[in-house]
C-alpha cells in the first residue's frame, strides 16, 4: 500500500498558530496606541498592573514546582508503554508552558486596555467598545495560536520520532495528550486563583469605597 506524504498536513497547524499570533500582536499594537486618558487613570492603571503582575508572577513560580512533580511522573507511569511513551512529560510542560504564555499575554494586553477602554467610553459606546473587544480578542488568539502551535510542532516531531504508521499511530496520539493536560493544568489553576484574587481585590476595594470615600456598596 503507498504511504501518504503527511509533511503538507504537518505544516497547517503550526501555520495557522502563526497567524493567530501574528493578529494577537497587530491587536495589541493597536490596543497600546490609543488614548490612555488623564494622569491621574494612568495612575490608577499603573497600580492595577502592577498588582496583577505581581500576582501573576507569583502563581507561576508555584506552578512551575507542580508542573514539574507532575511531568516526572507522567514520564515514568509512561514509560516502557508499548503505546506511550516517557514523552508525555515533554507533552506536559509544553501544554503548561503555552498555556501560562497565553495567560501572560492576555494580562498584559488586559491591563492595557481597562484604561484605554475607560479612556475611549468619553468619546462614546462604540470606541469603548471596539477596544474592549480587541482586548478579549487578543487573549483568545493567544489561546489559539499557542494551542496550534504547540500541537502542530509536536505532532510533526513525534511523526519523525516514530514512523506515523501502523501501531506506531497511536503511540504519536497518546503521548501528545499530555499537551492538552498540561495546557488545562495551568488553566485550571489560573482561573482558581485568579477569581480568589480578583475576589480579594473586589473586597478592598468596596472598604476602601465605603470607609474612606463614603460611597455607598450599591
Amino acid at each position: 500500500m503507498e504511504s501518504v506524504n503527511l509533511v503538507p498536513y504537518l505544516v497547517v497547524g503550526p501555520v495557522a498558530g502563526i497567524l493567530a499570533l501574528v493578529y494577537a500582536f497587530l491587536k495589541a499594537g493597536m490596543i497600546n496606541k490609543a488614548d490612555a486618558g488623564t494622569d491621574r487613570m494612568k495612575e490608577i492603571s499603573g497600580y492595577i498592573r502592577e498588582g496583577a503582575m505581581a500576582f501573576l508572577g507569583r502563581e507561576y513560580r508555584v506552578l512551575a514546582i507542580f508542573v514539574v512533580i507532575v511531568a516526572v511522573l507522567l514520564a515514568f507511569a509512561n514509560s516502557g508503554m508499548h503505546d506511550s511513551s516517557w514523552v508525555v512529560g515533554i507533552s506536559f510542560v509544553v501544554g503548561a508552558t503555552c498555556s501560562a504564555l497565553a495567560g501572560f499575554f492576555g494580562m498584559r494586553v488586559a491591563t492595557a486596555a481597562n484604561v484605554r477602554t475607560a479612556a475611549a467610553a468619553r468619546q462614546g459606546l462604540n470606541p469603548a467598545l471596539k477596544i474592549a473587544f480587541s482586548g478579549g480578542a487578543v487573549m483568545g488568539m493567544s489561546v489559539v495560536g499557542l494551542a496550534t502551535l504547540g500541537l502542530g510542532i509536536l505532532f510533526w516531531i513525534y511523526s519523525y520520532l516514530w514512523d506515523f504508521q501502523g501501531q506506531e499511530t497511536m503511540t504519536v496520539i497518546n503521548t501528545i495528550t499530555g499537551f492538552s493536560l498540561g495546557a488545562s493544568s495551568i488553566a485550571l489553576f489560573a482561573r482558581v486563583g485568579g477569581g480568589i484574587y480578583t475576589k480579594a481585590a473586589d473586597v478592598g476595594a468596596d472598604l476602601v469605597g465605603k470607609v474612606e470615600a463614603g460611597i455607598p456598596e450599591d
